[in-house]
């Protein structure tokens, strides 16, 4: 038994995180690429390595996934100090270059000297489809930087190859990440560049993107749904997810056939920053001015947001309540009572439906069945949903979304 315990301590040697060990770069110069500070790994690996995110065989493993900054040309190398199979026999490492190989699509590099030579490239390189919006980010070290979103389909040459390759960040910070079937005309892309200068010529570098899927809705009217959206870690944090965001949502505006624009299974941060845009273009409607809120949400509301914005009655509806709590002093006993029971009428919705059918199932179940809906729909169980609801509405991050400036 203490040899068994001796060999898998050896044996564990060999394992290595994942996370730590794909090394990842997004490279304008030629010393970017020895320079630890312009790496970053990713949040997960589990789609690639498995749930536990690690690969078995290896010391000192370093999966190297370095991107040319704007065409994002790609070097692919697999470096380690030693393997298991150099101190015990009949047992394999595994086989992290072909894992890789099945994300990454043809057409890489190995040579780091052949990878650094494309760089003299990227002057060639330029953003894909239609300009849809610029804006500047202030930088300490830099000063005033210019970004760019555009708009782009299928259809723009090279667009196909490049987006093979931007994708391939989707397995590494999204977690429940899939590629999509991109030849289907009915997707829209839009991607985010920075524009700077590099020996004297305007070079792009890539900041991120966001798909959408143009849904068709009976009879004549469309429904975007936005499926993926990322900004990569070297640029979050500087408020371009907003940026993105806002210039996807005004464009759909623009379109009359547009009927509402929602996302596929959004998760927590995608919310919150879709809370933050939509408060911002509703606070200068009319309906939602500050001394509206006060009278409750209105069918103004509904429809002007609606209307002018796409936006449909369920988020229209989270947008007044955080509006209408930044305008409310929450220090006085009575108003913060108001805006209380305003915002748990709306919670407790789902809870009255519950009770109806409760009504009607009386009528129809045997005692036994009865029982265990009854246990499914227990008052208590629903009142502490229910407190638990709003007290997440309550919560710093809920409010600071309410506090949006232009």
């Amino acid at each position: 038994m203490a040899g068994a315990s001796t060999m898998e301590k050896k044996l564990a040697e060999y394992k290595c995180d994942t996370n730590d060990a794909i090394c990842l770069k997004l490279v304008r110069f030629p010393e970017d690429v020895d320079d630890d500070g312009t790496t970053f790994h990713p949040e997960y690996s589990h789609q690639t390595f498995g749930d536990d995110e690690v690969a078995f065989g290896y010391k000192g493993l370093q999966i190297q996934l370095f991107y040319t900054a704007g065409n994002l040309s790609t070097l692919f190398k697999v470096k380690y100090s030693s393997t298991v199979t150099e101190m015990f026999d009949c047992v394999e490492p595994d086989d992290v270059e072909g894992k890789i190989r099945e994300i990454v699509p043809a057409g890489f590099t190995c040579n780091t000297d052949d990878f650094v030579s494309l760089l003299e490239k990227e002057a060639n390189f330029k953003p894909f489809g239609t300009l849809l919006h610029s804006y500047t980010v202030h930088s300490e070290e830099a000063g005033e930087l210019t970004y760019q979103i555009h708009k782009a389909n299928i259809t723009c040459p090279g667009f196909q190859e490049y987006h093979e390759r931007l994708q391939t960040f989707l397995m590494w910070f999204i977690e429940t990440a899939s590629f999509i079937d991109a030849d289907d005309d009915r997707w829209d892309f839009f991607l985010v560049f920075e524009k700077y200068n590099k020996d004297g010529e305007t070079h792009y570098a890539t900041v991120g993107y966001m798909t959408v899927y143009n849904y068709y809705v009976y009879p004549d009217k469309t429904r975007p749904r936005v499926s993926q959206m990322l900004i990569l870690p070297p640029f979050q944090g500087e408020g371009h997810g907003a940026q993105l965001l806002e210039a996807v949502h005004r464009f759909y505006c623009s379109l009359p056939k547009v009927q509402d624009i929602t996302a596929e299974d959004p998760s927590e941060n995608y919310v919150k920053l879709r809370d933050y845009v939509l408060v911002k273009l509703c606070q200068g409607l009319p309906s939602f001015a500050a001394d509206k809120l006060h009278l409750g949400f209105s069918a103004d509301m509904v429809n002007e947001a609606q209307d002018k914005l796409k936006i449909n009655k369920k988020h229209a509806r989270r947008v007044y309540e955080i509006l209408r709590l930044r305008a409310t002093d929450m220090s006085d006993e009575e108003k913060a009572r108001e805006y209380r029971l305003e915002v748990k009428k709306r919670l407790f919705g789902p809870y009255r439906k519950n009770q109806r059918e409760l009504a009607k199932m009386r009528k129809c179940l045997r005692p036994e069945e009865l029982v265990s809906h009854m246990n499914q729909m227990d008052t208590r169980t629903q009142h502490e949903e229910l407190e638990k609801s709003y007290q997440y509405i309550m919560t710093p991050d809920y409010v600071t979304t309410g506090t949006v400036s232009e």
